[in-house]
């Protein structure tokens, strides 16, 4: 009898099981809904925290892309941060400043694009801005960018950043492009001679990325060490650049401390303005002038003229014992042009015939492109006036005809001018 009435009981209220069930389920989803929000909450929680703690472990590094303009810098800027950028200017000037940053092998790591300059003189807003970063600032790193098939030129940079004695790298870039010319590096040797790495890279095709930032990393934990590679200049003016050292080591132990005394010395020596307006002690300023009278006694010259024929000699030295290929052939051939174009009596005429060559091939080239945009634009005109009947005054025909058309074509005509007038000086620009 239990048994049929808990049956009938059963059938006879079959919501109310259902219901209790029902609820028995809701209330076990309830708790299973929680506990995985609760541990996608927790997974959440560790993985930033995890992602904070390694941010906080990471090094940041400072590195400095210096180098030639059109030596492939922009490329390799932008081969090693990608889309990882930022564009603004320089405090004062409108000249650009790229920043891009990357991640590797637990380092952040800070690109900065200098301007491309062929030296590091106080004489063009670029040269003094990369200057001032590197000395200032004092980036980690600096790799210097130098175009690979045309080591000579681009190296005279490179001796200025080596008296500089910044933690230095040298980036031989365009590598393919030097490797199809027939020039084979003895990098080692070189290295040696530079006293910094070298890496070969391809920036436009992303070659040589792994190499340069291991590199980085390495240089960036060396930099402490003390460097006492330098470029020499011989005896008598290695002898007036010992005397004003000392005496700027003694008498501007500020600057001394700030920029090194063997640098602000060479500078001091090439008569650097910006170097010698912070030189206080009138003692220094003695000792520079009689060693710059006493210089020109010896070779007739200006000193800076000298030093920088002994960096190129540096470069020319250097070149000849690592390079193998034509290469000296070609080095005669630079140089008899050098002498011709740089000549005191010859520089200043050819300079004057080349401007002038530049100038008749803007206009007189540019003539007959500017005849066809005239006559393109003027037909152009006419058949939009057509659309109106003859003698119509309407402002929209005044509008298009007069004021879009031909305040378009007005400009647009010289355009012919503009582009040969840019070819030329690229021309004159990348042959040096």
């Amino acid at each position: 009898m239990r048994k049929s009435r808990s049956s009938a009981t059963a059938i006879r209220d079959p919501l109310s099981f259902w219901s209790k069930r029902s609820r028995w389920r809701w209330v076990e989803g309830s708790r299973t809904r929680s506990w995985s929000k609760r541990r996608r909450a927790n997974a959440v929680f560790l993985q930033e925290k995890l992602a904070s703690t390694n941010l906080a472990s990471m090094k940041r590094i400072v590195v400095a892309l210096a180098g030639n303009p059109n030596s492939g810098k922009s490329s390799l800027f932008n081969m090693l941060t990608g889309a990882h950028q930022h564009v603004a200017n320089y405090p004062g000037v409108t000249v650009e400043k790229k920043q891009g940053y990357l991640k590797y092998k637990d380092h952040e790591i800070e690109v900065v694009d200098l301007p491309g300059t062929y030296s590091l003189t106080a004489y063009s807003v670029e040269e003094l801005i990369a200057r001032r970063f590197i000395l200032e600032e004092k980036p980690d790193v600096v790799v210097d960018v130098v175009d690979a098939s045309n080591i000579e030129r681009n190296l005279y940079l490179g001796t200025q950043l080596i008296e500089m004695d910044p933690p230095l790298i040298f980036a031989f870039n365009m590598a393919d492009l030097a490797q199809r010319r027939g020039l084979v590096f003895d990098l080692e040797q070189l290295s040696r001679l530079l006293g910094a790495r070298i890496v070969p890279t391809v920036g436009n095709k992303g070659e040589g990325r792994i190499p340069l930032l291991d590199a980085i990393l390495e240089t960036a934990r060396e930099s402490r060490k003390p460097r006492t590679h330098t470029v020499r200049y011989g005896g008598e003016i290695e002898e007036e650049l010992a005397r004003i050292e000392a005496a700027v080591a003694q008498g501007e132990k500020d600057l001394a401390a700030r920029y090194g005394a063997r640098w602000v010395a060479v500078k001091l020596l090439e008569q650097d303005d910006e170097i010698v307006a912070q030189v206080r002690q009138r003692e220094v300023h003695d000792l520079v002038q009689k060693s710059t009278q006493h210089l020109r006694g010896i070779f007739r010259d200006e000193p800076e003229i000298v030093m920088a024929d002994r960096r190129y000699g540096f470069i020319s030295g250097a070149c000849q014992e690592t390079i193998e290929n034509s290469v000296e052939r070609r080095h005669d051939v630079s140089d008899v042009i050098d002498a011709v174009v740089t000549n005191r009596l010859l520089g200043l005429p050819i300079f004057l015939l080349l401007m002038y060559i530049v100038f008749w091939a803007t206009f007189a080239l540019g003539e007959y492109p500017m005849l066809g945009l005239e006559w393109l634009f003027g037909r152009l005109g006419t058949a939009v006036a057509g659309l109106w009947p003859p003698g119509s005054d309407s402002w929209l025909r005044s509008l298009l005809v007069e004021g879009v058309i031909a305040g378009v074509g007005g400009v647009v005509v010289f355009l012919p001018n503009i582009l040969l007038l840019f070819l030329a000086i690229a021309l004159l620009e990348d042959t040096g």
